[in-house]
């Protein structure tokens, strides 16, 4: 199956956290979204292995992506290995999409910066022919994401763009609320993070609230684009009354 967008995250419940409402409005909008985590989140303090899977299904079923994937990398090992380089430059011959979101490289938590340069050093070894690989006997293609851009986890950056999600945001919240684990129960006997705190997702819809601010929405994803991102016309550029 060819996708149109693909999201990558260190854990399970990131990429709903990070661009969850850009997923739900891309596939509003028609396009073919997928989810992959690289780990099961493991070492994370709550939750395990088991419940963390379920989670995440139920989290794609409410975003209504097309393919989540886990690629099993062991938690707090996200190296740059020939093993798991080939693990995601096979997802991305086997997906092939056009767009790949992923982490800045600039993060407090280790897995996010190493998913980062992972995600990164595989967008470009992906589209090397003498890099051969196979999956059920089926020799992989070559193929490199055109563009990949960069979503806010716990770090701020200047965003290069915002996406309006507005329109979308009750979508986001019930995929972030599908990690049940991970976030603020009363009967709950795990002990307390900083994602578990009764405070934290207010915290994100003030950050959403504040980047949809910037462009004059109720509520807005930020993203980051090393590469210049070019227009043919200056009308495909949404304008915002102020």
């Amino acid at each position: 199956m060819k996708l149109d967008i693909l999201a990558i995250g260190a854990h399970p419940d990131d990429v709903e956290l990070a661009c969850g409402g850009t997923i739900a409005k891309s596939v509003k909008a028609g396009y073919r979204v997928g989810i992959i985590d690289l780990t099961q989140g493991e070492l994370g303090t709550r939750g395990n292995r088991s419940i963390r899977a379920k989670e995440s299904i139920e989290a794609a079923q409410i975003l209504g992506v097309k393919v989540r994937e886990n690629l099993k990398i062991p938690d707090g090992k996200i190296d740059l290995s020939r093993k798991n380089l080939n693990k995601v430059i096979e997802v991305y011959r086997k997906y092939r999409p056009e767009i790949i979101l992923i982490p800045h490289w600039q993060e407090r938590h280790p897995d996010h910066v190493h998913s980062h340069y992972l995600c990164r050093e595989a967008q470009f070894y992906s589209g090397l022919r003498k890099i051969s690989l196979r999956t059920y006997g089926k020799k992989l293609e070559p193929w490199r994401p055109n563009k990949y851009f960069h979503y806010m986890q716990k770090y701020e950056f200047t965003p290069s763009f915002i996406v309006d999600i507005s329109d979308v945001f009750d979508i986001r919240i019930a995929a972030i609320k599908a990690h049940k684990s991970q976030f603020y129960r009363p009967d709950s006997t795990e002990p307390e993070t900083f994602l578990s705190q009764k405070s934290f997702l207010d915290f994100m819809e003030t950050r959403i609230k504040y980047y949809g601010q910037q462009i004059g929405v109720k509520y807005g994803e930020p993203f980051y684009s090393v590469e210049p991102i070019g227009i043919k016309d200056l009308f495909v550029l949404q304008m915002f009354e102020r």
